[in-house]
């Protein structure tokens, strides 16, 4: 018995394209629904917003013609006065000192500060600013005067070449003028350089100290200088770090100090090491290596490789 085979109708070949087209059209409405629904939303979201701006700058309006916003501006203004000024008192009274050492000539400006005071006490601080300003104009008058008063004495030998070993004091020339110069020479394989500090520890404020000849007398050295710059105990500024200094050092017991916080320092630092001496551009460069004799770092640096090169 032969087998029947089904046959698959066939439909008109207009219903196909029909077919598609009412797909586009549902697909076109669907589309155009999503659409019409996000722009709404998000005009929704737009008219919200210009609300909320208009509220708020409505609102900042308002405390601004109030009385106590008033009030704050004009103690945001007094308090930057005084701030600037008091930064400015600081920094000239610091000078002061600083000029004290070089002279007893400061009555003129021990008086005018004395007058700056007086003015700042009264919260007069314009004033206050414009005589600071006169002072150290005074101030840096005093210094070059004092600069200028100074003549190198004339049995001094003028080299340019250290001497061999021991103490010299000697003129040495430059492009730049001649300066007096004390220098101390020793062979660095018979002398060990050491660096001593009055405590092994990190120190932030009111920090143990030493003078000058302590140190090298409690070292049996024949010589020694003054290594890193410490905050006075007698400045303003230094009032909450007293007599401390923040660069790196290794001193003689093997102990690294400030060494967290000069991980990156940029500041130059000197190695000695047995009969060698090693200096660095920056005290980033160097570890933290023990088996050397001394580690200090401290500005300027001066010359590197037979190279000027003053940082």
């Amino acid at each position: 018995m032969a087998k029947k085979r089904f046959k698959i109708p066939r439909f008109p070949k207009i219903i196909l394209p029909i077919f598609l087209a009412v797909l586009l059209i549902f697909a076109a409405l669907y589309y155009h629904r999503k659409t019409t629904e996000k722009i709404n939303s998000l005009y929704s979201i737009k008219t919200k917003t210009e609300k909320t701006l208009a509220l708020m700058s409505s609102e900042l309006k308002e405390l601004k013609s109030r009385d106590e916003y008033k009030i704050n501006k004009d103690l945001q203004a007094n308090l930057l006065a005084i701030e600037k000024t008091y930064d400015s008192a600081v920094k000239t009274y610091e000078k002061l000192l600083d000029l004290k050492t070089k002279t007893k000539n400061t009555s003129k400006q021990d008086a005018l500060f004395a007058e700056v005071l007086t003015l700042l006490s009264r919260r007069n601080y314009a004033s206050a600013e414009s005589e600071l300003k006169n002072l150290n104009k005074l101030i840096d008058e005093e210094k070059q005067k004092i600069i200028a008063a100074f003549q190198i004495p004339p049995n001094v030998k003028e080299s340019n070449t250290p001497p061999g070993s021991g103490y010299s004091l000697q003129i040495v020339k430059t492009q730049i003028g001649d300066f007096l110069v004390h220098l101390v020479a020793a062979d660095l394989n018979s002398t060990r350089v050491i660096v001593d500090t009055a405590s092994d520890e990190d120190c932030k404020n009111d920090c143990p100290v030493l003078s000058l000849a302590d140190y090298v007398s409690r070292n049996g050295a024949f010589a020694g200088i003054n290594g890193s710059y410490f905050c006075p105990a007698d400045y303003p500024s230094c009032a909450d770090k007293k007599s401390s200094f923040d660069t790196l050092v290794m001193n003689k017991n093997k102990k690294y100090i400030n060494s967290d916080d000069n991980v990156y320092s940029t500041v130059p630092a000197v190695i000695f090491s047995g009969n060698s001496a090693r200096f660095v551009r920056q005290t980033l460069e160097w570890g933290r290596d023990t088996s050397v004799d001394a580690v200090l770092a401290m500005q300027p640096l001066l010359v590197l490789d037979g190279n000027i090169v003053f940082t």
